[in-house]
């Protein structure tokens, strides 16, 4: 998959696709059956087929000020994207000169001479330009009179809520992992780098790798039943393992670190880039009186955590 930073990236064999056009943060079902609709329009007529999003998100330009946090920050949504066979990505900088781009100006430059698109596809609820200005009525009018062709999808639904990025945010901030795995289509991960952390957790037989949160968004704090993936280096692979998101008031700490100890694994992984997937909430988090309270706790967890994750199920099939 061609990532596309500015619209002079565009390669010839980009021009002429069936693109969809959103946010997508998380990439969950709903947004799937948008990108699925380009890339059935881009099969039928045998284009390129890509996606199209503001990267930073629009939001950190009108509120720098303001922390931001995604279910699938870039790096993240940039994989799960590629999964999904698409010939690129166009992740276009969202400045102060698309800030004041009004909706025809935006389909004219972006999408007519930037990316030369064929076929639009976009949610029910997709506004554009200046001020959100332009909708997906307005888009089909626009794309009449510059030869393109746009398929609006209506609102996805289960049979109890919406597919949403706000719903998924609830669910975990409920600890409600599988709930949110049910919207997303996968589980809901952390994925960055592995920082080096205090190491007490080898003085008591769990050692743990510790991954800043960053940009994600913070689930329940507490324990879960974790998978998590190694993405480089000599112990890439995917590994069972039990997580702790908290402020680890045990040491009197207070900045949020997520935490994983995997199972039966033993190696360097300082560095290395991981995911790790949220499957089951166990426990909210507390405080123990010592080490030994603390250890044997986490025994229990573990134990814990093998047991569900034996009995693995993806809720989204």
């Amino acid at each position: 998959m061609h990532v596309i930073r500015h619209t002079s990236d565009t390669r010839p064999e980009d021009r002429g696709g069936a693109i969809a056009l959103g946010n997508f943060d998380g990439v969950h079902l709903g947004h799937r059956q948008v990108i699925d609709g380009a890339l059935a329009a881009a099969r039928t007529n045998s284009v390129p087929a890509g996606v199209m999003i503001f990267e930073p998100h629009p939001q950190q330009f009108f509120f720098p000020d303001k922390p931001f946090f995604r279910l699938t920050p870039f790096r993240a949504k940039t994989r799960l994207l590629e999964r999904l066979g698409l010939d690129y990505l166009a992740a276009l900088p969202f400045d102060a000169s698309m800030a004041e781009r009004s909706a025809e100006g935006f389909v004219e430059d972006i999408l007519v001479k930037g990316l030369g698109v064929s076929h639009v596809c976009v949610g029910y609820d997709f506004r554009f330009g200046k001020g959100r200005a332009g909708d997906g009525p307005m888009l089909q009018t626009l794309g009449a009179q510059h030869g393109f062709g746009v398929t609006i999808v209506e609102e996805v639904k289960t049979a109890d809520e919406t597919y949403s990025s706000t719903h998924i945010r609830e669910h975990l901030a409920k600890g409600e992992p599988a709930a949110a795995a049910r919207l997303l289509g996968h589980w809901w991960s952390v994925e960055t780098h592995i920082v080096s952390g205090d190491k007490r957790g080898r003085t008591i037989g769990f050692p743990t790798i510790n991954l800043p949160l960053e940009e994600h968004v913070e689930p329940a704090l507490g324990v879960y039943a974790v998978k998590v993936e190694i993405e480089d280096g000599p112990h890439k692979g995917i590994y069972d393992g039990v997580a702790n998101v908290g402020r680890r008031p045990t040491f009197n700490k207070s900045d949020v670190l997520l935490e994983a100890h995997v199972f039966d694994f033993s190696g360097d992984l300082y560095g290395a880039h991981a995911s790790v997937s949220f499957v089951s909430y166990i426990r909210p988090e507390r405080k123990f009186d010592g080490l030994d309270s603390l250890k044997a706790q986490i025994a229990l967890d573990s134990e814990e955590a093998r047991n569900r994750l034996k009995s693995l199920k993806e809720p989204w099939r």
